[in-house]
């Protein structure tokens, strides 16, 4: 008669990671900007990592959840979904676990205090005068902001862009790379465009904005250039600025102005017949918007 495997507990860190990888697929780039783990791995799994998942419950999840349920709603909120899924992935394994921890955690800590904190964006009428400052250095954060300025592109767009998507005045950023999962053309203007060719010249890497070991500048290099400067903005909020100047300064469609910053504006049945991405239009408004920036 053969002898029954003991099986070793599965840990709750076992379980996420196992649950991390059937999903990678689903994920953005798979997951390899570390956005899915990251809450777990700051607030879940040092203090949870070890234990057998099938002993997790809603009281362990209060203890570690407790300080930065309304602290930190957003980010507590996340933690606690991915324990969910985490929790399923350890059921359809076979494991006797509470697939209601997380609802009954909820109960316990109540509802979370909610408050909407934008992004600090610098007024459109100071936008040139900075962008001129910028002009006075050749750093390299100081040129990819420049650049971000310009394309009123996202922060990890512009960073993380390899020299393959750019082709003449067109900037192609692929589905993988953008927020709604969809590609993206940016129109490049002539500053733009004259940026790529002299960082084309001078990379010697495969990304437009490379740091000093050939990979993309950190996400905090541009942001650290205005902090220096004595700024409480950050590189961002440029997408808001452009989008109020616009506002208040152009006559520009609704849809002209979201789909410059990227924004889904044709869903459903209008999605299905209208396959413009409106360039052109895009192209001059984004024209006028550099002109303004660099005073042209």
């Amino acid at each position: 008669m053969r002898a029954r495997r003991v099986r070793a507990p599965l840990t709750i860190r076992q379980a996420i990671d196992g649950c991390f990888e059937a999903r990678k697929a689903e994920l953005k780039g798979e997951g390899e900007a570390g956005r899915w783990m990251s809450p777990l791995a700051v607030h879940i799994l040092p203090k949870l990592g070890k234990q057998p998942i099938e002993e997790l419950d809603q009281h362990l999840l209060k203890e570690v959840l407790e300080p930065l349920w309304h602290e930190k709603p957003e980010t507590a909120g996340k933690a606690l979904n991915r324990v969910g899924l985490a929790l399923k992935y350890a059921a359809a394994l076979g494991l006797d676990v509470d697939l209601q921890a997380t609802m009954k955690v909820r109960a316990l800590l109540g509802k979370q205090r909610r408050t909407t904190t934008h992004i600090p964006s610098m007024p459109y009428e100071d936008a040139p005068a900075f962008y001129q400052r910028l002009l006075a250095s050749e750093n390299v954060a100081a040129t990819a902001l420049r650049f971000l300025m310009l394309t009123v592109a996202r922060t990890s767009e512009v960073r993380l862009a390899p020299f393959s998507e750019f082709e003449k005045d067109v900037w192609t950023i692929p589905a993988e790379r953008t927020k709604t999962a969809r590609e993206h053309r940016v129109p490049l203007v002539p500053a733009a465009q004259r940026i790529v060719i002299a960082r084309r010249e001078a990379s010697g890497s495969e990304f437009l904005f490379p740091s000093f070991g050939g990979q993309p500048i950190s996400d905090a290099a541009m942001a650290k250039l205005m902090k220096d400067a004595g700024l409480a903005f950050r590189p961002h909020g440029f997408r808001a600025t452009f989008r109020t100047w616009v506002e208040e300064q152009t006559d520009a469609t609704f849809e002209v102005k979201e789909g410059c910053l990227g924004h889904m504006v044709d869903a459903g049945v209008v999605g299905a017949y209208q396959r413009s991405d409106r360039l052109v239009r895009r192209r001059a408004l984004i024209d006028v918007w550099a002109k303004f920036l660099t005073r042209a």
